[in-house]
């Protein structure tokens, strides 16, 4: 029999207790609870600032304009978060949301990250209607550079423990304090976190080798993330005894595995018309020289 070999790790709020003696903002301050700096905040800003720094470095590399890249960034990552707030308090808390409608706009009470992806989405949709733009270019460079933000992203989450699978005793679960020796549970934001490097790494030398064609990074991205966050999901926790609750199943399958099958689909359709476009390019560079060396 094994037991979970990974220590329940985290990470302690930094609390500024200075605050209450800085004039007129100290009497804002609550003594007995004052602001501080959550370690989840920090690692999510740091994930945003790298991959908004990473996608406008690839888009100056592309002669995309940088400052409509950078607005294209800001429309995305606020849609994102709304996005991703208010399909959490619909899909994973409606009883919360049925109590209190209001709920839907407390962005800092919950994110899910499909609600994210749909956010992001309809922000880069609105930014088009505005701009009278052609989105999938921006889109594009986005995606070569997520994975990198996701890392963070997930790194948040896995310092604070805040996506709980079932219990286990297997090598690689989290030593929970379930209160039963040799038991823990699966940390679903620490294993996406670690699953995310390797995509990561391979997206960075992909860019660094050739130039692939539009819808490239943004197939192979929905096409990997979608079956893993599905088999993952099979982890998630079904009891609620020590932790937040668990997530809610529509016919047997979270939210974020009928999501899964969405996003595949679109990895593919996008996988597709990538490789016809590399196709049709590889074609007309092999036929060009024979076109220039004819005589008229």
């Amino acid at each position: 029999m094994s037991e979970p070999l990974i220590p329940y790790a985290s990470l302690p709020e930094l609390r500024l207790t200075f605050l209450r003696h800085v004039p007129l903002l100290g009497r804002l301050v609550d003594a007995s609870d004052p602001p501080s700096i959550k370690p989840f905040g920090v690692l999510v800003a740091l994930g945003v600032y790298l991959g908004a720094a990473l996608a406008i470095r690839h888009a100056r590399q592309r002669q995309l304009d940088a400052r409509k890249m950078t607005e294209f960034i800001t429309w995305t990552v606020a849609s994102g978060f709304v996005g991703g707030h208010v399909l959490d308090a619909i899909f994973y808390h409606p009883d919360a949301v049925a109590k209190n409608p209001l709920y839907l706009l407390q962005l800092w009470s919950g994110l899910s990250s499909f609600g994210g992806f749909t956010g992001a989405v309809l922000g880069s949709l609105a930014w088009k209607h505005r701009r009278r733009e052609r989105i999938l270019p921006y889109c594009e460079i986005i995606c070569s550079a997520f994975p990198l933000a996701w890392v963070f992203g997930r790194a948040g989450c896995a310092v604070v423990h805040d996506h709980p699978g079932r219990l286990s005793d297997a090598w690689f679960a989290v030593q929970y304090p379930t209160g039963s020796p040799g038991i823990g549970r699966f940390d679903l934001g620490l294993y996406e976190c670690l699953l995310t490097i390797p995509l990561a790494i391979a997206f960075a030398v992909l860019w660094k080798r050739r130039q692939r064609p539009v819808g490239f990074y943004i197939g192979w991205m929905c096409t990997l993330y979608a079956p893993v966050r599905f088999c993952l999901d099979f982890l998630r926790e079904t009891d609620s005894v020590g932790v937040a609750g668990a997530d809610p199943r529509y016919g047997g399958l979270t939210p974020a595995q009928w999501g899964s099958f969405v996003l595949l689909a679109v990895g593919i359709a996008f996988l597709r018309n990538a490789s016809h476009r590399d196709g049709a390019v590889a074609q007309t560079n092999a036929v060009s020289p024979r076109v220039d060396g004819m005589r008229s």
